[in-house]
């Protein structure tokens, strides 16, 4: 069990005590490395547990940079510092979203603590945890189910077995596709662990 203090220790509003707990409690997250782990790679992917929502304010060149497939100049134009038409324009027709035009890339966009994202995600996740995320993906950002569909997404990736052999470099990739912001994780674990044990 993490407490108050514990939290406080680590910067995380007492706020997410009751959901954390739960979230260890219901995937097995039940050693002071698994915790750290999880503490601190969410911790990176969630600004330290205070951005819940993917932030998808791009300006025109950031866009074409990041998705050079799904922005040409004029489209990166047109879209630039509009997270709802950026949100539609990169997540249509993959992962479980249908085409730009439904409006899922933004209403199942990255949210939570892990950043759950497209509507295969949500609807798994919520048939795991027993709610309707398709109805109320905006349940995700709330610490209660950002912290379980982060537990759903560990438990499914099986990331306790990288916690336990302190392999958080596979763990990184796992979370992120690439080992992006991998010091700064390693450095959230580390704290993490040193005020849990």
């Amino acid at each position: 069990m993490i407490n108050a203090e514990q939290l406080a220790q680590l910067h995380i509003g007492p706020q997410w005590a009751d959901a954390l707990n739960a979230t260890f409690e219901r995937f097995d997250i039940s050693t002071p490395l698994r915790q750290a782990a999880f503490i601190g790679q969410c911790g990176h992917e969630c600004g330290n547990f205070k951005v819940l929502e993917e932030n998808l304010n791009y300006r025109a060149e950031a866009l074409q940079k990041l998705w050079p497939r799904r922005f040409d100049a004029a489209k990166a134009q047109m879209c630039a510092k509009n997270p709802k038409l950026i949100a539609n324009t990169v997540y249509s027709g993959r992962m479980g979203n249908r085409d730009e035009a439904s409006g899922d890339g933004y209403r199942f966009r990255g949210r939570g603590c892990i950043q759950l994202t497209g509507s295969a995600n949500y609807h798994h996740a919520g048939q795991a945890l027993g709610v309707d995320l398709i109805m109320q993906p905006e349940l995700v950002a709330t610490p209660q189910y950002a912290a379980l569909t982060a537990g759903w997404f560990w438990d499914v990736q099986k990331l306790n077995q990288y916690a336990d052999s302190q392999d958080y470099k596979t763990m990184t990739k796992k979370i992120n596709g690439g080992f992006i912001g991998l010091d700064d994780r390693i450095k959230h674990i580390n704290h993490a662990l040193s005020v849990l044990t």
